[in-house]
């Protein structure tokens, strides 16, 4: 699959410019800043879901459509809020039995959840259902809204690892918007540091944690391994 390159993306709201970037996603980009960088607003822009009230001016080149829930899946950051608490978890799909079948055998939950409603599972069986629900549709581009804040360190280790897995398998694209720069780069191969909606630094992941160029970057680095987040 060839590289998705946004080379331009600007939102704004009543002539203010909101988020003016741009970045490329080879396979797996993590989109690093602090609350209020705009990465939210690039998520929404790239599902399509601005306010009415916000432009936006997209230049994407790549080998398929942006279309959500088509070419484009979404992962929200809290699975308890994601689906609905009084409809089965069965009933939250649009595929056939067999098919989900199929998607919770690749997730690696046990069938019988399906007759469970959301309240009855943990955070981490929730976050795969959501995940398999995202996979329904065959996607080339998933985006990752700090789907592991919600989740205790062990089960963010193995949901990690079971989204790298996937996309190994199905060969999906990943943006994956965190604070965690840890888990980033156990998920991700390239990072795009954005600050108040324009970007100060990108590359490998690996060489901008080894060498990063902006004081930005540094802090960011700094606060998130002393203390796994960095909001303020």
């Amino acid at each position: 699959m060839l590289a998705m390159k946004v080379s331009k993306l600007e939102i704004s709201l009543e002539n203010k410019t909101l988020v003016a970037i741009d970045f490329t996603i080879e396979r797996s980009l993590a989109l690093v800043g602090q609350s209020g960088s705009g990465k939210s607003l690039t998520l929404k822009a790239l599902l399509g879901m601005l306010p009415q009230k916000m432009a936006c001016d997209l230049e994407v080149e790549s080998d398929f459509t942006l279309r959500a829930g088509e070419s484009v899946s979404f992962v929200p950051q809290n699975p308890f809020t994601a689906l609905s608490p009084l409809t089965k978890i069965k009933k939250q799909f649009f595929v056939c039995e067999e098919r989900i079948a199929e998607l919770f055998a690749s997730v690696g939950l046990d069938l019988s959840l399906l007759e469970r409603f959301p309240p009855e599972l943990s955070g981490g069986q929730l976050q795969r259902v959501i995940i398999a629900i995202a996979l329904e549709a065959n996607p080339k581009l998933i985006l990752l809204d700090e789907p592991t804040t919600a989740l205790d360190p062990q089960t963010r280790v193995m949901l990690l690892e079971l989204l790298k897995r996937l996309q190994k398998e199905h060969g999906f694209k990943i943006l994956f918007v965190t604070h965690d720069i840890v888990a980033a780069s156990s998920l991700c191969e390239d990072i795009c540091v954005i600050k108040e909606g324009k970007k100060v630094e990108s590359g490998r992941l690996d060489e901008v944690l080894k060498n990063p160029r902006s004081e930005y970057t540094k802090v960011l680095i700094e606060s998130n391994f002393a203390s796994r987040e960095f909001r303020k």
